[in-house]
């Protein structure tokens, strides 16, 4: 290249390269997108469009009205809820509540250290959060106690830069902020330093003092124990509402006025892989402790939130895609103007996790960060018909429960009950796959070797959300169900593999008989199993099904379940829509 050509013309023009293509550009001003004066399209025609998908799919009747599909894909949560297919204008004309996130930039990234990992080998465990922070990490979380060493697991930590959040275990709020504090010294600490104390210990007001002598926060109002639970969205909303209206109580009872106290506060909430109403739910909170503040004379107090991507929703079994669940969930608490969010590493339901785990949990924060730029834009959701609407009746929705846990003087049998109530709805949900827990009710590998980890007890009040096929997985049978194929593959391979993924959400293989012309090629293939299973298209039952069971019957099987609905000749059966736990415990027994 010549000195001409490396340094360009006198103009600026850069010599060489390729003409604009001028061609490919759209004429200006030819692209109606969202010009209102070329959008010639209304509701009615959405209507029309998405009720011919849904007669198409035979979610509608031919004679339905259009409209239906408002109702038709409208999912109501846990909380009775209506989240609808489409954010309307109209949906936000009557709202009750207002207020948005306030985080500008970057949130806070917080890893987790459980009680055990600290006690059982602390130089691992020090390790560990050099790792941690090494890697992106700005806060440490963790469960220290009155004996933690703490200079072999802090040596080498900046707590000028890092901020450490305390959680120590009932009764030790006050030694452990006094050895955290006594280690530390005259240090300067980071902002967002936390001593933890909850809103029934016994000693909350002196660790609130000890908090507010030395500039730190001193009050952590957890809702995650309630969701691990199994409490709603509203539920863990009202409990940490109310546990938080217990805590300033107490606190100005003791002298420490409502505008101090509230400085002394961060809010933990759990966030789930269910993107609206995860981002909803950390808007809504905000809304209701504004709201309880204002009730106490406070105006303005900053409302801090750290999120933590929820426990229940992940899997023990085909572990990597908690991996998928804590993004959604991380970026949900991130759009939902989380301070600080904690993802748990993908391998926590095993037990302690392993630095491949933690490590992939800080980076799940980092990506979306710094390549995402998710954090670029304060409160992406505002504005949205959809999370608006949402945000709003989820405050509405945790200040009623506020209202009954105050109108109950705070009992906690009372609260228990309304949570049982919606375990068993979530339990009948995931029974029936309406809820579908990818890689354990659908989807699953019997084949996938399990990861193995060190057993801890950070999972011990956990109940997760797919508990009774975990326990199923636990304790495969011993037999498999011989998969009675009717036909060639493609007839029957869609039923032959939605019977295969069910039988395998309970633990159970199946032998597959391939393809079949008639009864004989199946007894051909019959392996002498118990129970079997035939799939095939409906025509192909109608024509030979009720031969082929009577013949497998002949040859040895005691139970014959058909895939599809029911048929007189068979014993169970198994279609969309069936419980599959059910099922599965009776395919189960006649396997043992």
């Amino acid at each position: 290249m010549t000195d001409e050509g490396a340094a360009g013309s006198a103009d600026g023009e850069v010599a060489g390269g390729l003409e604009d293509p001028g061609s490919l550009q759209p004429e200006q001003g030819g692209l109606a997108l969202a010009d209102p004066e070329h959008d010639d399209h209304d509701r009615t025609d959405w209507e029309a469009a998405a009720a011919a998908v849904l007669r198409k799919a035979k979610r509608l009747r031919d004679d339905d009205p259009d409209d239906a599909v408002w109702a038709r894909l409208t999912r109501t949560t846990l909380d009775g809820i209506g989240v609808g297919p489409l954010g309307t204008p109209e949906a936000v004309t009557d709202l009750t509540t207002a207020g948005r996130p306030t985080r500008s930039g970057d949130w806070d990234i917080r890893s987790f250290t459980d009680r055990a990992a600290l006690v059982d080998d602390p130089r691992a465990a020090h390790e560990h959060l050099l790792a941690d922070l090494a890697g992106g990490v700005n806060s440490l979380w963790l469960q220290a106690g009155p004996s933690t060493d703490w200079a072999r697991l802090l040596e080498e930590v900046l707590l000028d830069l890092a901020p450490v959040v305390l959680e120590p275990a009932p009764g030790e709020a006050l030694a452990t902020a006094r050895a955290f504090l006594d280690h530390v010294g005259d240090a300067d600490l980071a902002a967002g330093t936390q001593l933890g104390a909850g809103p029934d210990d016994e000693d909350l007001v002196d660790v609130a003092r000890l908090a507010a002598e030395r500039g730190v926060l001193g009050l952590v109002v957890d809702g995650t124990r309630t969701h691990d639970r199994g409490a709603s969205d509203a539920q863990e909303l009202g409990w940490v509402l109310a546990a938080g209206v217990r805590a300033l109580r107490r606190l100005e009872d003791a002298g420490i006025e409502p505008a101090q106290a509230a400085g002394l506060v961060e809010l933990r909430l759990a966030v789930t892989d269910e993107q609206l109403t995860a981002i909803a739910k950390l808007r809504a909170a905000r809304r209701a402790w504004a709201r309880v503040l204002g009730a106490s004379g406070v105006e303005d107090a900053p409302v801090r939130v750290h999120a933590v991507t929820s426990r229940p929703m992940m899997s023990r079994y085909d572990p990597h895609v908690n991996m998928l669940r804590t993004t959604v969930a991380a970026f949900a608490a991130g759009v939902g103007g989380a301070e600080a969010v904690t993802v748990l590493p993908f391998d926590a339901p095993l037990g302690r996790p392993e630095a491949f785990g933690r490590r992939i949990a800080r980076n799940t924060s980092a990506l979306l960060i710094s390549e995402s730029h998710v954090a670029k834009v304060v409160d992406p959701a505002g504005g949205s018909y959809a999370v608006e609407r949402l945000t709003d009746d989820l405050a509405v929705a945790a200040w009623a429960e506020l209202g009954r846990i105050e109108a109950e003087g705070h009992d906690p049998a009372a609260y228990d009950a309304r949570v049982a109530e919606v375990v068993a709805e979530r339990d009948r949900q995931v029974a029936t796959r309406e809820r579908p827990l990818t890689g354990l009710s659908e989807f699953p590998s019997l084949s996938l070797e399990q990861p193995e980890r060190a057993p801890y007890d950070a999972w011990d009040a956990v109940r997760p959300w797919g508990a009774a096929y975990e326990a199923m997985r636990d304790d495969p049978p011993a037999r498999t169900v011989f998969l009675a194929t009717l036909g060639p593959i493609a007839a029957h391979t869609a039923r032959a593999t939605f019977a295969t993924n069910l039988l395998a959400a309970g633990g159970v293989g199946v032998d597959v008989a391939g393809p079949t012309e008639g009864p004989d090629d199946l007894v051909a293939a019959y392996g002498g199993q118990p129970v079997v299973c035939l799939a095939g298209a409906d025509g192909t039952y109608d024509e030979w099904g009720e031969r082929a069971a009577a013949a497998l019957r002949e040859a040895g099987a005691s139970y014959v379940v058909v895939a599809g609905r029911p048929r007189d000749w068979a014993d169970d059966d198994a279609a969309m829509g069936v419980d599959a736990v059910e099922f599965l415990g009776r395919v189960r027994e006649k396997l043992s």
